[in-house]
């Protein structure tokens, strides 16, 4: 598949997520938070587009609404790695081989050892489940991520002529990183980002899962999967929904992801072209 056609196939399916979680701010078909027992499970139909669930809650309206809510967990907690990775990468690059790098990269390699979902369980057993601690855990993995992404592509560019010319000038450490080396690694930083963000998606949807993320009554897709696996073999509907927007989503990022990658790297470029 050629570049940009992933590039726009992957913005067309994440837009279409997103669009639809913006619209839950202000309208649903039916209100999320009204059960109607009597209307549990029904087919697809005129009054239901995608059915209903063991509630009696409208399917539309429980996806709408949890796209709202994983993708938001996912993006405050890719703003959270960006936020504190990226400076603390850069700081590390900016005094390579000091103490201060050391210690950043051992910290890094500490929280590596423990995946988000660990971190969720540490969390929740002190603090309980909820949306704001699931947020926390995927931001803390987050963090070694981009500290890691921005420090391997700012030690390569340390020893370039733009930026010995600009320590020539007087310019300390932290100002260069700013000025000189952040905007060239920013595109790298992107295209990490939208990864991130997928793996965000995926991340959020397995927390709530085991009831670690999102709690009820606020939907959640991984929650909506939980909630059907006991109807999976009546009603394959009811988790085949969820499910499919995960992939749809988590797709639409990594097609972007790529395309980002190859339109923003200029050796790729012409393939773009």
């Amino acid at each position: 598949m050629r570049a940009g056609v992933q590039l726009w196939l992957g913005v067309l399916l994440t837009g279409a997520v997103m669009l639809a979680a913006a619209v839950s701010f202000i309208w649903t078909p039916y209100d999320v938070t009204q059960l109607a027992i009597a209307a549990k499970l029904q087919s697809p139909g005129p009054d239901y587009l995608l059915g209903t669930d063991h509630l009696g809650r409208d399917m539309v309206s429980m996806l709408m609404v949890g796209a709202r809510t994983s993708i938001a967990v996912a993006l405050v907690a890719v703003g959270i790695g960006i936020t504190l990775g990226v400076p603390l990468g850069l700081w590390a690059a900016a005094t390579r081989g000091s103490l201060t790098d050391e210690i950043v990269m051992r910290g890094n390699d500490v929280i590596f050892a423990f995946p988000s979902l660990v971190i969720a369980i540490l969390i929740t057993a002190v603090f309980g489940p909820s949306a704001i601690n699931a947020i926390i855990a995927i931001g803390i993995f987050n963090i070694p991520v981009f500290a890691r992404v921005a420090r391997g592509a700012a030690l390569s560019l340390w020893t370039r002529e733009f930026v010995l010319a600009a320590r020539v000038a007087g310019k300390r450490g932290a100002r260069i990183s700013a000025e000189h080396i952040l905007p060239n690694i920013a595109n790298l930083l992107i295209v990490q980002g939208t990864i991130q963000f997928s793996l965000g998606i995926l991340a959020e949807a397995g927390l709530s899962y085991v009831g670690l993320g999102t709690q009820p009554p606020t939907p959640s897709w991984g929650r909506m999967l939980a909630d059907a696996q006991t109807f999976f073999y009546g009603t394959p509907r009811v988790a085949v929904l969820p499910g499919l927007a995960i992939v749809l989503m988590v797709l639409g990022l990594n097609l972007m992801g790529d395309g980002l990658r190859d339109a923003l790297d200029p050796r790729l470029r012409k393939t773009v072209q």
